[in-house]
């Protein structure tokens, strides 16, 4: 009961409205029509309003009636939802599952798992969000997100358990008729540093290790989408991972650039977490999540 409403008398007052009149909805919900009427009664009884014309040879809907049929559809969703959310807590199903995802992190694999986890347990609230640089790890430690999908360098911390997901390349490019792309040899760490680089940056702008970003000509960037932007204009150069870049080395619009100092074009790959806080250990469903994922990376060799 909420105050001097009852949830069945929403749930008749809907039935109603969906089935089309008094007696319909006594089909539907196995009662008699006497005692679909009188709860009806009731309702407009103790709230003081009128919720059909009985003036017509249907009662239909008052103008507050339509609104209120609306307001106890909202009630009685929600009421579904506490009750599934009590039932997944009992089962161990977390209460709802955050995510976080760095901007380098590809999720075409993700995407197919989220959908997959949404089917298995519906009732699980899922709630996503995209990175600068560290953002994922940092929401991990505010205990503002459940699972990071995260780049942890320069290696795992203590105070997080992480899963190696795939490895990931990086590929140093400029736009095709970027001064750098005409450089007929391997490039030096002089000729990159008279260029702006364009490096994917911290949304918060604070001051972190800075990994490959030489000289002091830099834009940076939080999201891949806008720097690949830049990067096609030809403001600069970058590293980005193959996913990104490879329909436009095919169609000439970006070039790999031969780099000769393994410091600056590493030609090793970057590993690829999924992380959760240690002393938060994931419920049913991020488990699922995350065995999920790793058994589609497994089987689709994806690796950028």
């Amino acid at each position: 009961m909420i105050g001097n409403l009852t949830l069945d008398q929403l749930r008749i007052l809907v039935s109603i409205h969906d089935m089309g009149s008094f007696s319909a909805a006594g089909r539907s919900l196995g009662r008699v029509q006497s005692a679909i009427s009188q709860s009806i009664a009731t309702l407009e009884e103790t709230q003081g309003v009128e919720l059909f014309d009985r003036t017509r040879q249907r009662p239909t809907l008052t103008p507050v009636g339509r609104v209120l049929v609306d307001q106890a559809k909202v009630i009685l969703a929600g009421a579904d939802r506490f009750r599934a959310i009590t039932a997944g807590t009992r089962i161990g199903l977390e209460p709802s599952l955050v995510l976080a995802i760095d901007p380098l992190v590809p999720t075409a694999p993700l995407i197919d798992s989220l959908r997959a986890l949404s089917e298995t347990f519906p009732d699980l609230p899922v709630s996503f969000s995209t990175e600068g640089v560290g953002g994922a790890e940092r929401r991990l430690r505010a205990h503002s997100a459940s699972l990071a999908f995260c780049l942890l360098l320069p290696s795992v911390p203590e105070d997080l358990i992480a899963y190696p997901l795939m490895d990931l390349r990086l590929l140093p490019v400029a736009a095709s008729d970027h001064p750098l792309a005409r450089i007929d040899r391997k490039l030096e760490r002089a000729d990159l540093e008279t260029h702006v680089q364009l490096v994917l940056s911290d949304a918060l702008g604070t001051d972190g290790q800075s990994y490959g970003v030489i000289g002091t000509r830099s834009w940076r960037f939080v999201d891949l989408g806008r720097r690949l932007d830049f990067l096609l204009a030809g403001f600069g150069w970058c590293k980005m991972p193959p996913f990104v870049v490879e329909p436009y080395l095919k169609d000439g619009r970006l070039v790999k650039l031969d780099i000769s100092d393994e410091s600056i074009a590493p030609s090793g790959t970057l590993p690829v977490y999924a992380a959760h806080s240690r002393d938060q250990p994931l419920g049913r469903g991020g488990s699922w999540l995350l065995e999920n994922l790793q058994k589609r990376l497994l089987a689709g060799n994806f690796q950028s």
